[in-house]
């Protein structure tokens, strides 16, 4: 007889509980990751519950600006001690980059490698409470640095961009005619594809455990 379950073996039985500090009700671990094998590895197909993206980071900015770095896999692994480790080193990536304004493909050339790990159809979250350990990058006061921790609707996968636009990061499920070409799964369509439900608004919402850049604030709070 074979079982098998998304929590960790190591994960200790007081830990598979925890009560809300809204209103006090027990939640049961359904999910859990001690990373306490060491060398774990999360290139594609290498992990049955997480992913480390082999690409650039095609996010840009308000302002035009892009990412410094480009995803490297092997810039995520797991130490003895127990820790999921994702490094940012300075090593030069080139690459064949798709410019979707300009219609033609370009070489590209980041000096940064560091890493992004994703569950993306693998584990979906629907509900609950979320529980993280982290310890953060660098220092404070010196910036250049931008961790985060956070959830994605799966209808989209972050920094592959084509699969957001226009799904991302708002999610509404009424039907107003001024925003309808905002968001593409609208509940004004009479009629929707892929099994998706008429008349029901869907998108690929955002929501930030953590995400923080260090740095002098200039004063700022």
């Amino acid at each position: 007889l074979v079982h098998s379950s998304w929590i960790d073996e190591d994960t200790p039985e007081p830990l598979r509980t925890t009560k809300s500090l809204v209103d006090g009700s027990t939640y049961h671990l359904v999910m859990s990751d001690e990373f306490n094998v060491p060398h774990r590895t999360f290139t594609d197909g290498h992990d049955p519950m997480w992913t480390a993206l082999d690409k650039s980071d095609d996010d840009y900015s308000a302002s035009g600006g892009g990412s410094l770095h480009f995803y490297n896999s092997t810039m995520v692994s797991t130490t003895p001690d127990g820790m999921l480790t994702i490094q940012s080193v300075l090593d030069d990536t080139t690459w064949t980059h798709l410019d979707l304004v300009k219609k033609e493909t370009v070489s590209k050339t980041t000096h940064f490698k560091s890493g992004m790990v994703q569950s993306w159809n693998k584990f979906c979250f629907t509900g609950g409470i979320i529980e993280v350990d982290v310890i953060l990058p660098g220092e404070p006061d010196i910036g250049g640095l931008w961790p985060a921790i956070w959830l994605l609707g799966n209808l989209g996968r972050a920094t592959y961009e084509a699969s957001t636009n226009n799904l991302w990061p708002w999610s509404y499920d009424k039907c107003d005619r001024k925003k309808q070409d905002s968001q593409s799964i609208s509940a004004c369509n009479k009629a929707n594809h892929f099994g998706l439900n008429k008349e029901q608004g869907r998108g690929a919402t955002e929501i930030d455990i953590l995400e923080l850049m260090g740095g002098d604030s200039g004063g700022k709070p």
